[in-house]
């Protein structure tokens, strides 16, 4: 007869426990992508610094005091050289260009754009080695923890897609195309991975934002209208 396990026994608890651990890892690690940005190996984060590329995906928790209530900051940032590119932006919840708080001047360039607050930010991030791209688009929303205690972030991914093509040199000669064209992304197995219908305009003006060699200016965050 087949003994029924019971899972209150040391030994099963143990075995389970492991089992359970990656899963655990994972989630972790998936939450700390979401939050921080994509991670990047040493050696392109000294190439960007060599090349003078600030790109900041970083999003802080503020208080409004005045108003008093918290919202999402983050910072519209980066450029590109010839070979390499890195930036970094956002927009609606919704999908619809973002405007800025306030548009940022700075006496170099490839550095911080514009500032961007929102209750609720849609962050889109890609990074560019010759004509091989990574995007990662997440969400970030805040999550009450209680009566004046200050909110979580909240993080989750919307789209990810590696080593993505364009076999077009935006930062050249087919700087023409700049706004109209993003490269093609595959999952391990081939297929095409779809960025969502509302995000292409986005992911477009992200491409040229890449190819952008000695940026000043900013590729999606708009001008606050009047009044606003």
């Amino acid at each position: 007869m087949q003994r029924l396990v019971n899972p209150s026994e040391p030994g099963v608890r143990d075995s389970m426990s492991t089992m359970a651990q990656p899963a655990v890892q994972e989630c972790a690690r998936r939450e700390i992508l979401n939050r921080q940005g994509i991670r990047l190996p040493a050696a392109i984060l000294k190439q960007l610094r060599h090349a003078g590329i600030y790109c900041q995906p970083t999003i802080s928790i503020e208080h409004q005091r005045a108003a008093g209530k918290w919202i999402l900051r983050g910072l519209e940032s980066g450029g590109a050289i010839a070979n390499l590119g890195a930036y970094t932006s956002f927009v609606n919840h919704d999908g619809s260009a973002l405007s800025w708080l306030q548009k940022v001047d700075s006496i170099g360039v490839n550095a911080v754009h514009a500032v961007a607050l929102a209750p609720i930010l849609l962050r889109l991030e890609m990074i560019r080695i010759g004509r091989t791209y990574d995007l990662f688009i997440t969400r970030h929303r805040l999550r009450d923890s209680g009566e004046n205690r200050r909110p979580q972030l909240e993080s989750s991914t919307v789209f990810y897609g590696r080593r993505g093509t364009l076999e077009m040199e935006l930062w050249g000669k087919d700087a023409g195309f700049r706004g109209s064209v993003c490269p093609v992304f595959y999952s391990r197995g081939g297929e095409i991975l779809t960025v969502p219908a509302e995000l292409v305009w986005a992911v477009r003006n992200l491409t040229e934002a890449v190819c952008c060699v000695g940026c000043r200016h900013s590729h999606l965050l708009e001008p606050a209208l009047p009044g606003n």
